[in-house]
């Protein structure tokens, strides 16, 4: 389907939410196609837990609908909503070039990567109830941080504040508690895929990472796309991954192609500052839902995992602020002449992604001031 989006949730004026699917600028009413079980909800939860033969029986349905010119809504005039209730969400490591950057700016003087880094797709478990649909605006956080010669840290909003260019994919079929999924089974559990920001705060993450990682620099809002993009239609842009040396465990093993032909990339307030592609990323998808159930971890409908940041080898294909410029070192030129080291009050994020004719749902964010900051022995103003 030529200008395919993806199934999502959306309602007129102060009509109750449901099912639709976007087709380039329009949105066609699932109620069309039946099963009000499902497409009258206000979450692709229901959907999505079917299975795989009703999703593709549906996608089947939509292609007719869509080839025989029936009626959408335009997409001005409906709202959209978060397309399915997050279960559970999981943030990965899987840019061997992100993460090669990161060591090189954290630790110059030591190998980039660390030693468990080509063993096992890196991840921290991230929180649901924050994840937000695009269009949503962003506070800025405030939180602790510790300015470089600083002998104790400080509370305020964030000065670090960055974005993260990131593809996520969704779980449509649960597993049972004790049994792991297998990289082979990943069709038969996932439903589609999303593009997602994981905002961060580095100043609020750089203080608190260490020894258990991010926390509060991460959890403020999570931004994703108002459309699932099934991943049925992605199967023709699936491509030969990168080498992966050494070889991974055998539970880490994903036969076939895996790797997507995803072109991305990031507009910062009317600047486009990164273009990538997914198909660079080393820990593919299916190697990341082995290694998150491999010790018995179950999965349900509406779980997120996240790939993390989306690096490519040349200068401008970074995902994020902290890479492009250099942890602030290097700010770069906007269009309208304006530098940026880190984001500023005002400034909007719009992630992108297209594979060949078909376009993946946008995600987009602006940021809105902090509400609350706390002064030394006086606490909380507003």
């Amino acid at each position: 389907m030529i200008g395919a989006v993806g199934f999502g949730v959306f309602s007129e004026g102060f009509g109750r939410p449901r099912v639709g699917f976007r087709i380039g600028d329009g949105v066609l009413d699932l109620s069309a196609v039946g099963r009000d079980d499902v497409f009258a909800q206000a979450t692709l939860n229901a959907f999505m837990a079917l299975g795989r033969p009703a999703w593709e029986s549906v996608l089947g349905r939509v292609a007719h609908l869509a080839a025989s010119g029936a009626d959408v809504l335009p997409l001005e005039d409906v709202t959209v909503h978060l397309p399915f209730e997050v279960a559970d969400y999981v943030d990965f490591y899987s840019s061997l070039e992100h993460a090669t950057n990161l060591g090189r700016l954290f630790r110059p003087d030591a190998e980039p990567l660390l030693p468990n880094w080509r063993h096992l797709p890196v991840g921290y478990h991230g929180r649901a109830g924050t994840i937000v649909p695009s269009g949503t605006p962003i506070v800025r956080p405030c939180g602790q941080a510790k300015v470089p010669g600083e002998v104790t840290p400080s509370f305020g909003p964030s000065r670090r504040l960055d974005f993260e260019l990131e593809l996520g994919f969704v779980v449509g079929v649960p597993s049972r508690l004790g049994d792991p999924v297998r990289a082979d089974a990943f069709r038969e559990h996932v439903f589609g895929v999303v593009l997602v920001n994981d905002w961060s705060a580095r100043d609020i993450q750089a203080w608190e990472y260490q020894p258990l990682g991010p926390f509060l620099g991460k959890s403020f809002a999570t931004s994703m796309s108002a459309w699932v993009t099934p991943l049925a239609l992605l199967e023709p842009f699936l491509v030969a991954p990168p080498k992966q040396d050494p070889r991974p465990l055998p539970y880490l093993r994903a036969e076939g192609n895996w790797a997507l032909d995803l072109e991305l990339e990031v507009e910062l307030s009317g600047t486009v500052v990164s273009r990538t592609n997914a198909r660079g990323l080393y820990w593919s998808m299916p190697q990341q839902l082995a290694h998150a159930t491999v010790n018995g971890a179950s999965i349900q409908a509406g779980d997120l995992f996240a790939s993390g940041t989306i690096s490519g080898p040349e200068r401008g294909s970074e995902g994020s602020l902290i890479e492009l410029t250099w942890n602030g070192e290097s700010p770069i030129r906007l269009g309208d002449g304006t530098m940026r080291s880190f984001l500023e009050d005002g400034d909007e994020v719009v992630l992108r992604g297209r594979a060949g004719d078909l376009t993946l749902g946008e995600v987009r964010g602006t940021i809105l001031p902090a509400r609350v900051s706390y002064s030394a022995g006086n606490g909380p103003a507003r």
